[in-house]
């Protein structure tokens, strides 16, 4: 989604205090004491989506590498790009392009243009359609299309996700689930999202679920405000369907519920700190013209580099634009992030894997709602990592023949035994800096090392090799 500010993104607001329930079943094990105290009841709980792409406005085709880095100062890839990086067309040539499966997205409102995106996308990009496209709106009708800023931002993080789902995955469905509010009061919201995943996933819709949003958890009224929350997802783990949420932009800092002020210490967000849901975080790729990695990837940090401020916020910054990772003060270290503890302690870390993330090596999307210009933007943010794990998910449910489900043990397991798909990242970490205040205000966050790290995960992937190692791994836990 475009930003006014870069990391302060246009958001949901609910109020989790009017969300009544009983506690989550005990999947994740006991919590985690809160390191703060939360908000006071009452207070606005913000979602956030997590898509940040550039003020300078849309462009009409998609820019190369060579024209970002001479525009903008900072990289621009296209689709076929990733997918070299990521070494996918190797399983394409093999068939696994997705088929048979659908991705399941998740957004507040959705696009009113996602059709004729797509669509466009394609036709600039050399992709095929999808098998299939299809909206739904299960939670209710959404009101008629308006252009201001929360509209316009849920349609591009749409527009996102579609996109680089289906750029990862082409051969696989694509089911776009929208919800008809973001914020009333606190009587819907978030609750609405609950309501329509529970919807497909015991409707059995698809095998794997995109969320490109979160919310500071100290921003929640209390843990079990939280916890009523989680339905879809113990639902989810129940029915085997695999769900992923973004681990979000301002690196180990967040924003309090006025979407404005930042935490001066460390947090983290849910759903991705859910032991229900896999955590996905950023890496910045470094990648030839031809789409071949010249370097290895690093953990996505922005924060310091002046032209990706400029690029999508008008100055040169320091500002948070990094991907999120940390330790819960909800969860407690579940069972599967045992082999860690080191790192983890006592509660539940997060990321637990990461994919392409950052402005500088920003992906192209499409978009054509009103509001903005048409065109083509270059963007950046864990939205954008999100749906391409999406869509690696969806690759190896075709090859095991059967949806996943919760594949956090699995990773992990994959971790412990140095499988070849998984590529370390070991350099950066997602410190941020801010003004805030009238001061400079750092929050120290996490460095990227050897095996796990509260910077990128377990690292990222080499598809070819990565997709067939998960599928292998989750048959032979499910056949044990």
């Amino acid at each position: 989604m475009r930003l006014a500010r870069p990391a302060a993104v246009a958001a949901v607001a609910f109020l989790a205090a009017a969300v009544a329930g009983t506690g989550a079943v005990a999947v994740a094990g006991r919590a985690a004491r809160p390191a703060a105290a939360p908000a006071a009841a009452g207070s606005v709980v913000t979602i956030r989506p997590g898509a940040i792409h550039a003020l300078a406005g849309a462009l009409a085709a998609p820019p190369t590498t060579a024209f970002c880095e001479r525009q903008f100062r900072i990289a621009c890839y296209r689709p076929a790009q990733f997918q070299r990086a990521y070494n996918l067309p190797r399983l394409y040539r093999q068939g696994i392009t997705g088929r048979g499966q659908t991705i399941i997205i998740v957004d507040s409102f959705g696009s009113p243009t996602v059709q004729r995106d797509l669509r466009r996308f394609d036709r600039a990009t050399g992709l095929p359609a999808p098998p299939s496209l299809k909206v739904i709106q299960p939670a209710g009708p959404v009101p008629p299309y308006q252009p201001n800023s929360d509209r316009e931002g849920w349609a591009g993080e749409t527009d996102l996700d579609v996109e680089y789902a289906h750029a990862i995955a082409p051969g696989a469905s694509i089911l776009l689930v929208e919800t008809p509010t973001s914020e009333n009061e606190g009587t819907t919201g978030f609750p609405q999202i609950v309501s329509a995943e529970k919807y497909v996933i015991n409707h059995h819709l698809g095998g794997v679920i995109s969320q490109s949003f979160s919310a500071t958890e100290q921003t929640f009224p209390s843990r079990p405000s939280l916890l009523a929350l989680r339905g879809a997802y113990i639902d989810a783990a129940r029915q085997g369907v695999t769900v992923l949420a973004a681990s979000g932009d301002s690196g180990a800092a967040d924003v309090k519920f006025n979407e404005v002020t930042y935490y001066l210490h460390r947090v983290t967000s849910w759903p991705d700190s859910d032991p229900l849901v896999t955590a996905v975080g950023g890496t910045q790729l470094h990648l030839a013209a031809g789409g071949g990695n010249v370097t290895p990837a690093t953990v996505w940090n922005d924060t310091f580099n002046a032209p990706a401020n400029d690029f999508v916020a008008g100055d040169p910054g320091p500002s948070p634009l990094a991907g999120g990772g940390g330790r819960s003060v909800i969860f407690a270290r579940p069972r599967f992030q045992n082999g860690i503890r080191g790192v983890v302690g006592d509660h539940r870390g997060v990321p637990d894997i990461s994919m392409s993330a950052a402005c500088n090596g920003a992906a192209d999307m499409y978009q054509s709602f009103d509001g903005q210009p048409a065109g083509w933007y270059p963007t950046c943010g864990t939205s954008e990592a999100t749906p391409e794990f999406a869509g690696i998910v969806a690759l190896a449910d075709q090859v095991a023949g059967h949806p996943l489900g919760v594949i956090n043990g699995y990773l992990y397991r994959m971790l412990a035994q140095h499988a070849p798909g998984i590529v370390d990242v070991v350099s950066g970490n997602n410190t941020v800096s801010f003004r805030q205040g009238g001061r400079l205000h750092t929050v120290r966050g996490f460095r990227a090392r050897p095996g796990y790290d509260l910077a990128s995960g377990i690292g990222t992937v080499n598809a070819v090799r990565f997709v067939p190692e998960l599928a292998q791994v989750a048959d032979h836990r499910r056949s044990g």
